[in-house]
Order: structure tokens, then sequence, then C-alpha cells
């Protein structure tokens, strides 16, 4: 008999997660979170911040102000200058599609019917999905303050649900995945670190190894 042939792994395929934040008046601090449907083959039902892969459009979108050159140079680590300012954008789309926030301008002369504004934004994680999963992505999860964005929450196309900004306390009590977690962890380190605008800032990345998540510089 002849020997089975040998499972070969998925590529991970680029990804880009938003994670949206503001204070209270009484400053407490809150982040945008949604539930994924029960039906999604990735992550059924968890919380998650709002992302997914990035699409050709993102590459065509018409940024409505520049990526800060410190940020485009730590995604550039891992993507030529085209496809780093098409992460970012895919970030701001799919915040934009699954929650009905934008973070830009609307112009119906660009694809998508929107110009993002990349001026805020700034990447501070990456995770990698662990192989044998049936998705596998490489997402960057980029952060920006909610003061910037219009629209209304609610008006997404329905992919997540019960969206809101949720207080870090309350995150702690949904069903969140463990990257979701770590993720969680990192922003709440980001936000207490005061950030300079250092192209050379390393940036934690995540692997699973032995059954087990590590983090690592990228």
């Amino acid at each position: 008999m002849g020997k089975a042939p040998k499972k070969t792994s998925l590529r991970p395929v680029d990804a880009a997660t938003m994670v949206l934040w503001r204070k209270r008046r009484n400053g407490t601090l809150e982040v945008l979170m949604g539930r994924r449907h029960r039906n999604h083959v990735f992550m059924p039902h968890a919380y998650v911040f709002p992302g997914g892969r990035v699409d050709p459009i993102d590459a065509a979108l018409d940024p409505a102000s520049a990526l800060p050159a410190d940020v485009q140079a730590r995604l550039e680590r891992a993507a030529n200058p085209t496809r780093a300012r098409a992460i970012a954008a895919g970030a701001v789309r799919e915040t934009f599609e699954e929650t009905g926030l934008l973070l830009g301008e609307r112009a119906a002369d660009s694809p998508g019917g929107f110009r993002p504004h990349l001026e805020g934004l700034d990447y501070f994680f990456r995770a990698i999905t662990p192989p044998g999963r049936p998705r596998r992505f490489d997402a960057r999860f980029l952060v920006a303050n909610a003061e910037g964005v219009s629209g209304e929450i609610g008006t997404g196309d329905g992919e997540l649900l019960d969206v809101e900004f949720r207080s870090l306390d309350d995150t702690r009590a949904l069903d969140i995945a463990g990257i979701t977690r770590i993720a969680l962890a990192e922003f709440e380190r980001w936000i207490a670190t005061p950030q300079d605008p250092d192209p050379n800032r390393l940036v934690p990345l995540s692997k699973f190894l032995r059954g087990r998540y590590y983090i690592t510089p990228e």
C-alpha cells in the first residue's frame, strides 16, 4: 500500500484587526467588540475586535490622510509598502463594514465609498494562527482613538452581533478566544506606556508552539 499523502498546513493570509478605544467622562477605558455568529468556521460565537482578511480593494482605497511613517515602517517588516498600507486600510474598512463606525470620510468617487483616515493609527501586535486550523491568518492589530469616528453602531453588515464599547473589566466576562485575550493584554500594555514614533519599536508577535502561546519580538 502507498503512503497516505502528507497533510500540508494552510498558509496564513494577511488580516487586519482594529482596536478602537475611548474613555468615558469618569476615566473608564472602553474598547469596541462584537460577537461572531455561531455558524462561522473561524472562532464561532466568540467576542472579537472588528477585522478580517485583507482584500484587493484595500490596496485601491485612497487615504484621506497618510499612515505615520513609523507605523508604515513597522508594517513593512513583513510586507511591501503597498501591502503595508493595504493592511492599515483593511482594518478601517473591516471596522466600517462590521460595526458601522468609520475612521475616515465619505467619498462617492473612492472604492468602497469612503477614504480612510490613517494618520491616527498605531501598530502594536501581530498574531499568526497556529497550523491545523480551518482558517489561518497573519493578523496585524492596529489601534486608534474612537474620537475621530463617524457613523452609528449597529449599521454594519451584521457579521458581528452585540457590538458595543465595553470596559476592560466587562470584557473579562465575555466568551473570548485565547488570542483575543492576549491582544487585550497587549493593548493594555500599549496604552499604559507612552509610545514614541520609533520605526524600530518592537512589535510583540504571538505564535503557538506545543500547545502554548508564546510572545516574541517581531
